[in-house]
């Protein structure tokens, strides 16, 4: 299935009824591994909101376009030629899968969220994904701002060192170079910028279920996930 921004509805057009899980959490919290996993057991949609969100910081980094001109960024947004089949995502017909996963993209992305014509130039896109049988949405705000009405609000964590530890062997398995003392600062950063900034900022929705997953096993961490859906579908 490819999906496009191109053709993404406004936002609110999504089909009524479908239900959605709505994933958050702070940057290398493993949500976006446990959404596909929830997705997959499901036979759901998913989104990764915060691909979206790094394909724009890679489109902007590529023409030049500074972090802080909301004006270009949102126009940027706007006209993303980008493209989803499956677990390729592509940018203007190419496949950046892989790039956008690079640290630097990362930090940019974390910057170009703060923006709020950015952040409404991708609210339909995401807003789209809303499809029967049901979504699985992982991001920073599914669960407070894209999707309030999801039946089902995880928000996933896990200790700043853990973190740091799963990113840095994610990275170096995609062959990209990184050390933790790096990762730690930069992940320290990522989380006060997201927690802190004015819009749509990283927290906890009210009634979410609050899994740590420091202790955790990935297996053990989708249980809970899947079992609580369960339990709320009677």
């Amino acid at each position: 299935m490819k999906h496009s921004a191109a053709a993404a509805p406004e936002p609110g057009a999504a089909p009524d009824g479908a239900p959605v899980i709505a994933i958050d959490g702070p940057t290398a919290s493993g949500k976006g591994e446990i959404a596909r996993r929830v997705a997959a057991r499901l036979g759901w949609h998913y989104l990764d909101s915060g691909a979206l969100y790094r394909v724009t910081a890679l489109a902007a980094l590529r023409a030049g376009i500074a972090l802080d001109d909301e004006e270009a960024l949102a126009r940027l947004a706007r006209e993303l030629p980008v493209t989803f089949a499956g677990a390729r995502i592509e940018l203007g017909g190419q496949d950046v899968s892989a790039e956008i996963r690079r640290q630097e993209v990362g930090s940019a992305a974390s910057q170009v969220a703060t923006i709020g014509a950015v952040r409404e130039a991708l609210g339909g896109l995401q807003r789209s994904f809303r499809r029967p049988p049901g979504l699985v949405a992982d991001g920073r705000d599914m669960a407070t701002v894209l999707f309030p009405d999801a039946h089902l609000k995880v928000f996933l964590t896990a200790s700043l060192e853990c973190r740091a530890e799963r990113r840095h062997k994610q990275l170096i398995e995609k062959g990209f170079s990184a050390n933790i003392p790096s990762l730690l600062q930069e992940l320290s950063e990522r989380d006060a910028r997201d927690s802190n900034r004015a819009l749509a900022p990283l927290r906890s929705a009210q009634g979410a279920l609050v899994i740590d997953s420091t202790q955790m096993t990935i297996e053990k961490v989708l249980e809970s996930i899947v079992q609580e859906h369960h339990r709320r579908n009677g």
